[in-house]
């Protein structure tokens, strides 16, 4: 894999420089940039890569929280990041700010914020927390909207709808995932389940909710019905530690990230095959640290992201499965990476308590 030339080596430098090129050998345009390692100073000369975002610089390290970060989100937008951490607070960052400032810092959960998102609109956001909350933000006014406190113990993740009514869904170590209604107090559903709750999201349509548990199931529940799942997806080994519903053609596809080693692709359509674990991807890492690593989809779906316990952002081809990225960077575990809605940038966040920013080849997404 090291002869790919889309992966950057992990040689254990962690310095990067942006300098022009200005040879007239190989003489490349102002925004041409290329890696070059300088084996004397043991740090790489970053001379000559194309760009091919706004972003400043073509790799960006964002620092400022206190503690591991377990989430990160692009609004929908595009022009902002907000990350979640073990520090208790919410970052806001303008990604395309010269400075990439932190704007705004969103406080009043009591413990780890575990997951967050963006509501369709930006206007909000929905933080789930070890505090055994779930917050209610309101972005505009940087104040915390609404505190639920439905939940026994800590409160793993949460997804909003993508269309139709404000609702919202969570899931806990109280081995229940929970639905609201923002407009009405208290659940309208609650999915219970054996085992503690690790992971979920909404169809594409919003009309079913996905949990992932400890026990390895992936279950499909109606909205309407809580008694028993609509289907239960079966085949992963361990502990299931992200679930993302595919972008396109109406989110037919699932992806499911999972302690035993893998990230699978299910067939979520109503007549698909009965074996609907349609692609399996190898190779990034979970270890005895157990952090619920995330995976995602890019926007156009041609492309899937996941973190990894040794330190590396791992991007895979959808289709043909290969691995097309291999990246390093970070000191620490990665516990999510996301893609920017429209431009070829990536988003990790770290157990080293950074973010980091990066260009993709405009070929390669």
């Amino acid at each position: 894999m090291s002869d790919n030339p889309n992966k950057r080596k992990a040689d254990g430098s962690k310095d990067l420089i942006l300098v022009q090129n200005e040879s007239s050998e190989n003489k490349k345009s102002k925004n041409e940039l290329s890696i070059v390692k300088n084996t004397n100073q043991n740090r790489e000369l970053i001379i000559g890569t194309e760009r091919t975002s706004k972003l400043k610089s073509p790799i960006i390290q964002l620092s400022g929280h206190k503690g591991e970060i377990f989430t990160c989100k692009f609004n929908h937008s595009g022009t902002a990041l907000a990350s979640g951490s073990y520090d208790k607070e919410i970052f806001l960052w303008n990604i395309f700010h010269e400075d990439c400032i932190n704007y705004g810092v969103l406080k009043g959960h009591k413990g780890s914020v575990l997951e967050l998102h963006w509501t369709t609109d930006d206007s909000e956001m929905v933080s789930v927390s070890s505090d055994k909350s779930i917050g209610v933000w309101d972005l505009n006014q940087g104040v915390l909207l609404k505190r639920i406190r439905e939940h026994k113990t800590f409160v793993n993740s949460c997804s909003v709808v993508r269309r139709g009514p404000p609702y919202l869904v969570s899931a806990s170590d109280d081995c229940s995932s929970r639905l609201f209604d923002q407009r009405t107090r208290g659940s309208i559903q609650i999915y219970k389940h054996q085992y503690p709750v690790t992971a979920v999201t909404f169809s594409d349509a919003s009309d079913q909710v996905i949990t992932g548990s400890i026990d390895n199931i992936i279950r499909c529940w109606d909205l309407r019905q809580e008694e028993e799942p609509l289907m239960t997806l079966t085949g992963h080994q361990d502990s299931i530690t992200g679930l993302s519903v595919s972008n396109q053609n109406g989110g037919s596809y699932l992806l499911s990230n999972s302690m035993d080693q893998t990230i699978r692709q299910w067939d979520l359509r109503p007549y698909a095959p009965q074996n609907r674990c349609v692609k399996v991807y190898q190779g990034s890492q979970h270890n005895h640290e157990k952090n619920l690593i995330k995976c995602s989809w890019s926007p156009d779906d041609s492309r899937i992201a996941s973190g990894s316990s040794d330190k590396l952002v791992y991007i895979w081809d959808t289709d043909t499965k290969k691995l097309l990225y291999r990246l390093p960077g970070h000191t620490g575990s990665i516990n999510e990476v996301v893609f920017h809605p429209t431009e070829p940038i990536i988003a990790s966040c770290s157990a080293d308590k950074t973010i980091f920013l990066g260009e993709i080849k405009y070929s390669d997404i």
